[in-house]
């Protein structure tokens, strides 16, 4: 039954989470309804043909996910399994381009041994054994089921080129709306920031939407606005490159070094390990 539902909260719906285990979606079904029964609590939602995880299903999810993830890592670190497998990071397209790769050839050097395999994307890819080890992800930190660990504190920042904005009087978020944005793909990180500055009956006129990786690119050269972190463009703000216009003036948030509960395998231990000292070398 845990299986089941373990299932169910990672892949979201009852016919994946039965693709997932080779069973019928009805098989799935059961095997909740079974566990509810036997908690007495409802932990799901049914909407016609989707459901929902309820608090109680949420909290379950994240604990049974957890401890299978255990399971399998302690099974792979008792047989050898996946020693020789490579050690999977992912983060964001902009902060994979702008903090880590001009540092990995630093953690090559240091560790010949160990091989990396980057995945950049905007989403928040799931750690699954045999799967993604370390994520780098922006936030609080306070995501259920996960270890974290902060490694670059870091504001979230709107920012532009000097000539951009040059002679505007900008004093609120709506004084930008009819300026150009530039958007990673994959995110909505500038309907998000207007709407959490109040900024909800009207759409920013242009959104160009870029990889990552080009989207600082693009707002040095003058042709958008861009919401990222402030830790990815010190150098400009120190150069005039780019200008900040809005912060959320706060240092409770940053990117963190996120891993399942439990120890890593040996290599990706070492790439950490690595991680942690860049953030010492940093402070």
């Amino acid at each position: 039954m845990l299986r089941a539902f373990a299932a169910l909260a990672e892949a979201g719906s009852v016919t994946a989470a039965g693709a997932a285990l080779g069973v019928t979606h009805a098989a799935i079904s059961q095997q909740i309804r079974a566990l509810e029964a036997h908690l007495g609590v409802a932990l799901v939602e049914r909407r016609g043909r989707s459901v929902q995880l309820t608090d109680a299903g949420e909290e379950l999810g994240a604990a049974v996910s957890g401890g299978f993830a255990l399971i399998g890592d302690a099974v792979a670190r008792i047989t050898g399994q996946g020693e020789g497998r490579p050690v999977q990071i992912t983060t964001t397209p902009m902060f994979a381009a702008y903090w880590l790769m001009p540092r990995l050839a630093g953690f090559r050097q240091r560790f010949p041994e160990v091989e990396l395999m980057l995945n950049p994307s905007p989403h928040l890819v799931p750690l699954t054994p045999g799967g993604v080890d370390i994520a780098i992800r922006h936030g609080a930190g306070n995501w259920p089921g996960v270890e974290t660990e902060l490694l670059v504190p870091s504001e979230y920042v709107i920012v532009a080129a000097p000539e951009l904005v040059e002679g505007r009087k900008i004093a609120e978020p709506q004084d930008l709306l009819d300026l150009p944005w530039l958007q990673e793909l994959g995110t909505n990180e500038v309907d998000d920031w207007l709407a959490s500055h109040g900024v909800t009956e009207a759409r920013a006129r242009l959104h160009s939407h870029l990889p990552g990786n080009f989207v600082l690119e693009a707002a040095r050269r003058g042709e958008g606005l861009a919401a990222t972190t402030r830790a990815l463009i010190e150098e400009d703000i120190a150069a005039g490159t780019l200008k900040v216009l809005f912060s959320r003036d706060t240092m409770n948030e940053g990117y963190h070094i996120v891993t399942r509960p439990g120890p890593l395998r040996p290599p990706a231990a070492k790439l950490k390990k690595w991680l942690r000292a860049q953030k010492s070398s940093a402070d």
